[in-house]
């Protein structure tokens, strides 16, 4: 395949379409960043898209289509998998006598064609796609569902926006319609998106230096400037108007600046959208005690937080003070007062807040990351003394989260911390976002661990690890990721292999699938 791209490529040298420079630099770009050769061409405005697509057509005998001016019912979409057509970047047509067409941005893909034709069980004939094109049908899909709805396209007019157009806003736009979960900008690569935990490329040149550093700076105030140029890295929350609001990072990396956005919506998605079992409500609303949410980063610990700050916020009369690092979503007073402070712009540290917290007379305190023993000490003094305290924190499960708050302490603090934690811990949220069969946007998959006379025993004793073996009895306030993902498995929402990848204990999982009848 390597050597028919080559020669793709040779063959544009030699009919004069572009240079042997411009093709070198092509080749440079595609083994640091992937795509197609063409692809690569493109964003580098070494060529036209519709240049190359005529040139596949006239030198090389490809058919191009057009899918603005053809239908692909569902049941077409069907015969290919949602997963082969997003990795080998295809798409089946429809079928040409006893042939299937298959739409591909590269129809020299050999590997590809032959995985269509074992799946589908027909002969295949290649026609060029253009990528321009395939995006618009992935986004399509997300929106829609792959092989659900009959695929109709309409004139896409973004391509036709002149360079200097595509700016901050026009891929910050990208992002929503996407449905993606960040944004990406660094010197020297593709501008790129994170749909369903995948990276995808915009259809744009690579970014200078330069560019990333002025369209970043544009937007930030005086203040945030001399903070990122004293500490070289940069937490802050955007809003671009009709857009949308943006959780932001800024830092520097081989000399220069890159940026990282993440979409915040404006209204706090409900505990249906977000898969949140009953129970969460329940613990959101106790008085007092301490609720832990964990997760790796981009498993939607804040929009779970967020939920629970605005059920509060509804159901209670209560004044809730939060710290974050940005302020996400903002919350309108409701039933209660929300006191939302920013580190940096409203507190300096996330102790600093914390350390004066008790005189602002709070019933509910948020905080956005639980990051150091000051922090954590605070945190549970104020669970003990009669405050509801909800907080996240990074961790790879719930028993591993007492671990990383008795950790932060010294030694001889540890037996204290340990005491006070077994007393006041409410529950341990542990979430995952897997991606779903469809292969179309996340589900959640979670971990419960609540208070009991039995949790509290083995934290105050420092026996947490015996936890996680008990996970797999069936206590109502021990309830393992696994017993979670098997029934998203089970259901048919997820795919077995990417339950697999996020399972705690395998062996476990396969042993409750068989159970279920979904594993032999």
């Amino acid at each position: 395949m390597a050597g028919k791209k080559m020669k793709i490529g040779e063959m544009l040298v030699a009919a004069g379409v572009i240079k042997r420079e411009q093709l070198n630099d092509a080749l440079h770009s595609q083994n640091q960043l992937g795509g197609t050769l063409g692809e690569n061409l493109i964003r580098l405005g070494f060529v036209g898209e519709g240049d190359l697509l005529r040139f596949l057509s006239e030198q090389m005998g490809f058919q191009h289509i057009n899918l603005e001016k053809v239908e692909i019912p569902a049941s077409i979409q069907r015969l290919v998998n949602a997963e082969t057509v997003r990795l080998r970047r295809l798409l089946p047509i429809g079928f040409e006598g006893k042939s299937l067409v298959v739409g591909m941005v590269d129809p020299t893909d050999i590997t590809a064609l032959s995985d269509v034709e074992f799946q589908t069980g027909h002969r295949n004939k290649a026609v060029v796609l253009s990528a321009n094109q395939f995006e618009q049908a992935l986004s399509f899909f997300q929106t829609k569902g792959y092989g659900t709805v009959t695929l109709k396209l309409e004139k896409d007019t973004t391509q036709e926006r002149p360079l200097e157009e595509r700016n901050l806003g026009s891929m910050l736009s990208l992002l929503l319609s996407w449905k993606g979960q960040d944004l990406h900008l660094s010197a020297g690569a593709i501008p790129s998106v994170r749909v369903d935990n995948e990276i995808r490329r915009l259809n744009f040149p690579a970014l200078k230096p330069a560019e990333v550093e002025q369209m970043i700076m544009s937007i930030l105030t005086p203040e945030q400037k001399r903070s990122f140029h004293a500490n070289m890295e940069l937490d802050f929350a955007f809003s671009m108007q009709g857009i949308g609001r943006f959780r932001c990072n800024l830092y520097r990396q081989r000399n220069s600046v890159a940026f990282t956005a993440r979409h915040v919506s404006e209204a706090v998605p409900s505990s249906v959208d977000l898969g949140l079992p009953a129970y969460l409500k329940e613990f959101a609303l106790k008085q007092q005690g301490l609720i832990l949410v964990t997760g790796p980063s981009g498993h939607g610990k804040s929009t779970t937080l967020a939920w629970m700050v605005e059920a509060i916020n509804r159901e209670r009369r209560a004044n809730i003070i939060t710290i974050e690092d940005p302020v996400e979503f903002t919350f309108k007073h409701k039933s209660s007062n929300v006191n939302q402070r920013e580190v940096g712009t409203d507190t300096r540290s996330f102790a600093e807040g914390l350390r004066h917290i008790f005189r602002q007379d709070p019933d509910v305190i948020v905080i956005g990351e639980l990051r150091d023993f000051e922090s954590i000490s605070i945190a549970l003094t104020a669970a003990e003394t009669g405050h509801l305290v909800i907080g996240t924190l990074h961790s790879m499960n719930a028993t591993t989260a007492v671990d990383r708050i008795v950790d932060a302490f010294t030694a001889n603090q540890q037996p204290q911390i340990r005491a006070q934690l077994s007393e006041c811990l409410l529950l341990v949220f542990s979430q995952r976002l897997l991606k779903r069969a469809s292969g179309v946007g996340r589900i959640m998959a979670c971990e419960r661990m609540s208070t009991s006379l039995r949790i509290r025993n083995a934290i105050r004793d420092g026996k947490v690890p015996q936890l996680r073996s008990m996970m797999q009895s069936n206590l109502e306030e021990l309830v393992s990721m696994d017993v979670s993902l098997a029934e998203l498995a089970a259901s048919g929402k997820v795919k077995y292999e990417e339950a697999l990848k996020f399972a705690d204990n395998p062996d476990y999982l396969n042993e409750l699938l068989k159970h279920k009848g979904a594993l032999k």
